[in-house]
């Protein structure tokens, strides 16, 4: 398992959640480490989680290169991107083609507590829970280092956090990639619900699509060949679950107040690893080969022509 790196010959590293960053003047090496983040910390490692997100995203930058530029300049290990360096634009482009959730800031809980008019979009009376909507809608938040405040695209404007140019053309961008995931999940028997992305600009102010892509951590998948039948009966519908771990920690735990954590179970470990990999398979329609182990060494040998 990689469960954290330290390269100096790469550069300074700011650590993320799941990845380990690496600064040089005119990229970033960033580096999916096997960590699994809940409760705002780190709960568990998980086999093979870097190496499934970063290949995840590598396909799907792949498939979305017409829409928009990316930032990919090379993969040169499993669990690594090298990424061209961005001037990043403040807005986390949330994207939703079903009403969903059960969270304080899900578009369910609004449109369940009466709200109709979201500034850019407006949802008619009688939607029930799960329902695909007529169109994917934007519903954007702001990217804050304690937590991301959801705004319409017009108070974003209105606080000066980004122009109305800017934010016309991320709507854009952002609703194509998502018709993008859609069209391409659906061939593999899977809805993609919601998603997020992350954007830069360029030295030429261009946008361009920065971070992950439509990954498991990042968006909502569902099954297909059960949706509808769950549907009608106003049942849940079968989605990747992630959850039994974090319920596992409530359970035995405080994960907010404890300093210490007990270790998650190893078969809970191992079933959410599984599932993963399963996921990466359903979405490339690709075999999941595990690079080659122990993992820091391989990763160091395939990043020397990277040094800063």
């Amino acid at each position: 398992m990689l469960e954290d790196t330290n390269f100096d010959f790469l550069g300074p590293k700011h650590t993320g959640k799941v990845r380990d960053i690496y600064e040089q003047p005119d990229r970033l090496i960033l580096i999916a480490t096997d960590r699994h983040s809940s409760f705002d910390r780190i709960i568990a490692h998980i086999p093979h989680k870097g190496q499934v997100l970063n290949e995840i995203s590598a396909f799907w930058f792949e498939q979305t290169k017409d829409i928009v530029p990316n930032h990919v300049i090379a993969v040169p290990d499993p669990n690594v991107t090298v990424g061209k360096k961005c001037k990043t634009v403040p807005v986390e482009a949330v994207v939703r083609g079903y009403i969903t959730g059960v969270t304080d800031t899900s578009l369910w809980t609004h449109y369940k507590n009466g709200k109709r008019d979201f500034g850019n979009f407006r949802l008619t009376d009688g939607i029930k829970k799960n329902q695909r909507l007529d169109r994917p809608v934007f519903t954007p938040s702001t990217k804050e280092d304690a937590h991301d405040r959801p705004m319409s695209p017009q108070e974003l404007v209105a606080e000066g956090i980004v122009s109305q140019e800017m934010i016309d053309e991320v709507e854009r961008v952002a609703i194509a990639l998502y018709r993008r995931g859609a069209e391409i999940a659906a061939q593999r028997g899977l809805i993609l619900v919601d998603t997020k992305y992350e954007f830069g600009t360029d030295e030429d102010g261009r946008l361009v699509l920065i971070d992950e892509v439509h990954t498991p951590d990042s968006s909502r998948y569902w099954l297909s060949d059960s949706y509808g039948e769950r549907f009608e009966k106003g049942e849940e519908p079968e989605y990747f679950d992630k959850e039994f771990l974090r319920l596992w920690f409530k359970e035995h735990c405080d994960p907010y107040k404890d300093a210490t954590l007990p270790a998650a179970p190893k078969e809970l470990v191992d079933e959410l690893s599984r599932r993963y990999i399963k996921m990466y398979e359903q979405i490339t329609g690709a075999t999941f080969r595990p690079g080659e182990e122990p993992i820091g060494p391989r990763i160091a040998r395939n990043l020397s022509a990277y040094r800063a």
